[in-house]
């Protein structure tokens, strides 16, 4: 069941596919252990950004560096904090946001990243070469990052860790790296995967030309708007 048409101003998706409790926990116990990552989250309310997730790449290569048996920080570039403001779309807010939380975090030992969803249609053709549609919530943003083992977010919750996983966690504790080409161009994923095979050699890189086009996501159809809101973001 792909990724379907955007309806309504949403990008109306299958829901997502299933992780066992397992794979959860797994995941929480590897993001709670680290120092770096569990740094960000005990800071979370401080952080303070709507709608906001701990998100890209740095999810997946902490995960790898424990299988793997690395140091936590082997070949950690930058961490993603992931937002979304739709009432204030100027670039220099966002770098306020950025600014902030950097000083925030200034003691966790790796580049920290503040970016308002809700603008990136404004600058992705400029940098990309194609133009998008404004995302609907920061969830929707994360179903279109580049890899399916990536595409994951983070963050606390009274009851305990809030995992948004659109692909599910297969690939990501598989030391798989496939393409999520929802969106993405084939330069941006090869430069990616360029980077991460010196780092992870023991990783399986999908060919960009051997993936499927369309993501297995999920069962039935709802607005990723809503992992946002209710009980969909507590798990894959």
């Amino acid at each position: 069941m792909p990724l379907t048409a955007q309806r309504n101003g949403r990008m109306a998706i299958d829901a997502l596919p299933i992780c066992d409790r397992e794979e959860r926990g797994r995941l929480a116990n590897i993001v709670r252990s680290g120092p770096i990552l569990s740094a960000v989250l005990e800071r979370w309310s401080s952080i303070s950004l709507p709608d906001c997730w701990l998100s890209g790449s740095v999810i997946a290569q902490t995960v790898w560096n424990e299988i793997l048996g690395f140091p936590y920080h082997h070949g950690l570039a930058d961490i993603d904090l992931v937002y979304f403001e739709p009432g204030d779309l100027s670039a220099e807010a966002e770098m306020r946001q950025a600014t902030r939380v950097r000083k925030l975090l200034a003691d966790v030992p790796i580049w920290i990243d503040a970016k308002n969803e809700a603008r990136v249609h404004l600058w992705y053709e400029s940098k990309v070469g194609c133009p998008i549609a404004p995302y609907a919530s920061t969830a929707h943003a994360i179903t279109t990052f580049p890899t399916t083992a990536g595409a994951v977010g983070i963050r606390p919750t009274p009851s305990g860790l809030s995992i948004f996983a659109p692909f599910g966690l297969s690939d990501l504790f598989g030391l798989v790296v496939r393409p999520n080409k929802t969106q993405i161009t084939r330069a941006t994923y090869e430069t990616k995967t360029a980077r991460w095979r010196p780092l992870w050699p023991q990783l399986r890189i999908v060919d960009w030309s051997e993936a499927d086009g369309e993501q297995q996501v999920g069962r039935r159809s709802i607005g990723v708007d809503r992992a946002s809101k209710d009980g969909w973001s507590t798990a894959c």
